[in-house]
């Protein structure tokens, strides 16, 4: 089973660990496990497939692995979690790591993509993991639930197309997290009026800056609340 193929990538752990502990997020022993695996998945499958355009693996660990982490604190740890166009698993895997009793649905519409997602997971070992291949404007063709706890979106869309696909999704007080960079703030204030229409106001607003980067990034933890 390839989660038997955690040797090296030492150094890239150690990374992980430490900078993920100054975010308060103190990875354990197993859940380095699972993530030495995933970045050696990660890393085999990019040398023969472009899945991430990063070159390295320290970029990887920080840049995919450590920002896909920094909303977990402030998530449920059960219920239900989609992943709209979850790609190469970000952030949706490493918050399944996190948080193992989220039922995690992987949504994708790359068919290579989609094939790495359920490689990692046979990978892992994950329970409670669905991958799917569809596409979130078109629910009828694979949602078979009334809806989500947690919503994650990163690098998918425009907030607004974020939102617009999103929030009917979402059950009552259920969470969508945006990922978005440096003119979040900015962002999110033009827009305020669409969070109002969809029901959304801001639960946590989440601005960091990650190892080697000059910029901050902002992520917002939005929560539905319908009259």
């Amino acid at each position: 089973m390839g989660i038997e193929k955690s040797t090296g990538f030492s150094d890239e752990m150690s990374l992980l660990a430490e900078t993920a502990a100054a975010f308060e997020i103190h990875l354990s022993s197993s859940e380095i496990h699972l993530f030495r695996v995933y970045l050696l998945e990660l890393w085999e499958w990019s040398t023969r497939f472009n899945l991430t355009g990063l070159k390295t693996r320290q970029r990887m660990a920080i840049e995919l692995f450590l920002d896909s982490l920094i909303p977990a604190p402030f998530l449920p740890d059960e219920g239900s979690m989609l992943d709209v166009g979850s790609g190469a698993g970000f952030p949706g895997v490493p918050l399944k790591i996190i948080h193992p009793r989220l039922d995690t649905w992987l949504l994708e519409t790359n068919a290579r993509k989609v094939r790495f997602l359920k490689q990692i997971v046979r990978s892992l070992d994950l329970q409670g993991v669905r991958v799917i291949q569809g596409r979130v404007e078109k629910p009828g063709e694979w949602v078979c639930v009334r809806g989500f706890h947690v919503i994650t979106a990163r690098a998918l869309a425009d907030l607004p197309q974020i939102i617009l696909w999103c929030a009917p999704l979402l059950l009552q007080d259920g969470l969508l997290v945006a990922f978005m960079g440096a003119e979040g703030e900015k962002i999110l204030e033009q827009n305020k009026h669409i969070l109002t229409s969809r029901g959304l106001w801001v639960h946590k607003h989440l601005p960091y800056l990650l190892p080697g980067k000059k910029t901050k990034r902002h992520t917002f933890i939005l929560k539905k609340h319908e009259a």
